[in-house]
């Protein structure tokens, strides 16, 4: 108990210490708060100064966060970005994306292992972007709603994929069993857009302040919920995370924006405030770093496994680029859509408790994933940030 005790104020330490590292570089060049995360869980992690080590309670934690995590997304969700041009793009580069992985599977992996492959190159992780897009005031702009139909698609898709083709059941079953799913889902949104508004909003608002914490409590049992029907159907958590979100944003739809954002604040806090933080920096504490350094070759696999990424994952995600985009938030789209990491760690775990795959392609995959976030998102602020300061400068041109 005592050394449970010491990693878990080891990591609550770390998660304090992050974003004060992520504001004082800020200075210079503004770099994703989960950057810092992961590479700190990596550096006080086993394979390298051995600070912090693996523990069953952070291990449940760290779920939590994952769950939150999908949450958060499923609440940021907008039917918008979904329908018409962007929609339909956003699915045409998913699939091409499936079909690139799943071949480069069958090459590395015949069987399951392919499936496992093609998932991991075929997702976007959606939770992680938010963050960066909401810090930077990107959500409701054209970039930023092109990004966002990259990760609802690139999270969704794979869940489903994952739900079908790996959940320990053929093909045929599992698919009734996620359309079991999606009709208890379907009759929760029904209830969801049926469900008095006005005295719930009401009683959401009168408890803001209070020990009675209507709006979190709610989100806690929405969560369980929805997670504990996906263990019980035999499918993958993050389905129901995911669609709880979706959920509370339906049921949230017609409040103030006021007390809307009352709610959201808390239940950011208690996401990205405690939970998520516990996710990325044990993800990086149980990082597999030592696999990769004691062999050459899984290590080389490692940056060429990134440029796969890109062009699997990112070269189709230029698709969703609103018209008439220069080249270079063409190139900062992709780089966001290739950013993966949660469902890598989810569907290589799955692929190495399985047997599937070995721990190794786990650990290049996983590897892949965190040089992913550690570098795409910054690469594209960079590109992003040139492109509306040539913008700003053409404005100011054509006004003289």
């Amino acid at each position: 108990m005592h050394f449970v005790d010491t990693s878990f104020l080891a990591i609550t330490f770390l998660a304090v210490l992050a974003p004060l590292l992520a504001r004082g570089l800020g200075r210079w060049v503004r770099v994703p708060l989960v950057v810092f995360e992961l590479l700190l869980g990596i550096l006080m992690g086993p394979s390298l100064l051995g600070w912090v080590g693996e523990s069953e309670i952070i291990d449940l934690l760290s779920e939590f966060g994952l769950a939150m995590l999908f949450f958060v997304a499923g609440t940021e969700i907008q039917a918008s970005t979904m329908r018409g041009r962007l929609g339909r793009n956003a699915w045409v580069g998913w699939f091409m994306s499936v079909a690139a992985g799943f071949g480069l599977g069958w090459v590395l992996v015949p069987g399951e292992g392919a499936i496992i492959v093609a998932v991991a190159f075929a997702s976007t992780a959606l939770g992680t972007l938010l963050p960066i897009l909401r810090d930077a005031g990107e959500l409701r702009t054209p970039y930023g709603q092109a990004v966002s139909a990259l990760g609802t698609v690139g999270e969704f898709g794979p869940l489903i994929a994952i739900s079908i083709f790996l959940g320990g059941r053929e093909p045929g079953p599992a698919t009734v069993v996620l359309a079991i799913f999606a009709v208890i889902a379907g009759f929760a949104v029904w209830w969801a857009m049926r469900v008095p508004q006005g005295s719930l909003h009401e009683f959401v608002s009168s408890s803001l302040h209070t020990s009675g914490q209507f709006a979190v409590r709610t989100v806690l049992l929405i969560v369980a919920a929805m997670v504990t029907l996906s263990l019980a159907l035999d499918i993958d958590m993050l389905l129901g995370a995911f669609t709880a979100g979706v959920l509370w944003r339906l049921i949230m739809r017609e409040a103030s924006e006021h007390d809307r954002h009352a709610v959201e604040s808390k239940i950011e806090g208690l996401a990205f405030g405690f939970l998520v933080p516990i996710f990325f920096i044990y993800t990086g504490v149980t990082f597999d770093l030592r696999a990769l350094i004691e062999d050459p070759l899984l290590a080389a696999l490692v940056p060429v496994t990134l440029v796969l990424l890109f062009a699997i994952r990112g070269l189709p995600s230029m698709l969703v680029a609103p018209p008439g985009s220069l080249f270079g938030e063409r190139l900062a789209i992709g780089l966001m859509g290739a950013t993966g990491l949660p469902i890598i760690v989810a569907v290589t775990a799955i692929g190495v408790n399985a047997e599937i795959i070995s721990s190794g392609i786990a650990s290049v995959l996983v590897g892949a994933g965190m040089l992913s976030v550690l570098l795409f998102p910054l690469i594209a602020s960079a590109l992003h940030g040139e492109k509306i300061s040539r913008s700003k400068d053409a404005l100011i041109e054509n006004e003289a």
